[in-house]
């Protein structure tokens, strides 16, 4: 059968599935079919149902010395690098912060320079890279000031990608995504995870943890808003990128207390009344550098599009997880 190869590093997390799940449905990817998906993780991830290609599902950890070598030895067309440990983890292990998102990124885009083939990389960066103090809305001019370690692991990786391409060794586009909300499954270690928590739990009748005050303002998009930025990615002219390879997403600007307002609108007081107050300062602080939105014309004028109101995202939640009706 012929048809593309793709590989996707972070196969077994939430965004992951959701992008594995995609391809394995649609059967293609830039208008050419997918002969065979290469699923990886550090726990071996499980293959896609109704997937007509090949799959291989392997356990490896990208920043482990050689395994990068193994993951592309049979030169996929297209990679999708979505491996990384969150936020709030980076900042309490400093040393396994830097060895997964640093160390295993540069291990890739080395591997992929001695195989001497020119695929698409998609990294998935973040806005973290940017810190305060900044504008309320950033231009993609902007200088990258991270003010938390995987802030800085990001920038760098982002760096990375643009020598690498600029030296004709792969084609890479990064994609600063915003904070993902709702995300499915159960809380994370991310310092942003809150911003999921405090509507996902209420939808389903359970309470939630409010670590910051209501005024808190964040750029948000939904996990299927981040799907469709991986595959429009993978398919798009990079040209236009010129140098600057990686792009701010389009997303929803919105304060906590906007958040909780929709949730009100779309599941009642009932489920607004389980948010629990309880400060974090460590939370507060992390997220207090964060960006609280953008101007990301140069992504809106390459097709990259995002939800426009916070109801609209819930509803997203409730159609693609609790099948298209609230679970209390």
């Amino acid at each position: 059968m012929s048809g593309s190869h793709v590989l996707v590093i972070g196969a077994g997390g939430m965004l992951g599935r959701k992008l594995v799940a995609r391809l394995a449905r649609e059967g293609g990817l830039n208008g050419k079919p997918i002969a065979r998906l290469s699923l990886v993780d550090v726990v071996a991830p499980e293959a896609p149902d109704g997937f007509g290609g090949t799959v291989a599902c392997t356990a490896a950890d990208l920043s482990a010395p050689g395994e990068a070598a193994l993951m592309v030895a049979d030169k996929p067309d297209v990679v999708f690098h979505l491996a990384a440990i969150v936020s709030g983890e980076a900042e309490a292990d400093f040393e396994r912060g830097y060895r997964i998102n640093l160390d295993g990124t540069r291990y890739l885009l080395e591997a992929i320079r001695v195989q001497a083939y020119m695929p698409r990389v998609v990294f998935t960066s973040s806005v973290a890279v940017f810190g305060a103090p900044l504008p309320d809305r950033i231009p993609d001019d902007l200088a990258l000031t991270p003010l938390t370690s995987y802030g800085t692991q990001k920038a760098i990786g982002e760096l990375l990608l643009a020598d690498y391409s600029r030296r004709g060794f792969l084609d890479g586009i990064g994609l600063r995504l915003p904070t993902i909300c709702i995300r499915p499954g159960a809380p994370n270690r991310a310092a942003s995870g809150f911003f999921s928590n405090i509507l996902r739990e209420p939808l389903v009748g359970k309470e939630a943890v409010l670590p910051v005050p209501e005024t808190v303002r964040h750029w948000h998009a939904s996990p299927r808003a981040a799907i469709e930025f991986l595959v429009h990615a993978a398919g798009l002219d990079t040209a236009p990128l010129g140098q600057r390879r990686t792009l701010s997403l389009p997303g929803l600007s919105a304060t906590v207390g906007e958040q909780i307002e929709a949730l009100r609108r779309v599941a009642g007081e009932d489920a607004v009344r389980l948010i629990r107050r309880e400060p974090d300062e460590g939370i507060a602080r992390i997220v207090a550098g964060w960006p609280r939105g953008f101007d990301p014309a140069r992504a809106l004028s390459l097709g990259f599009k995002a939800e426009s109101s916070f109801d609209e995202i819930i509803q997203v939640h409730i159609e693609d997880e609790l099948g298209g009706r609230l679970g209390r």
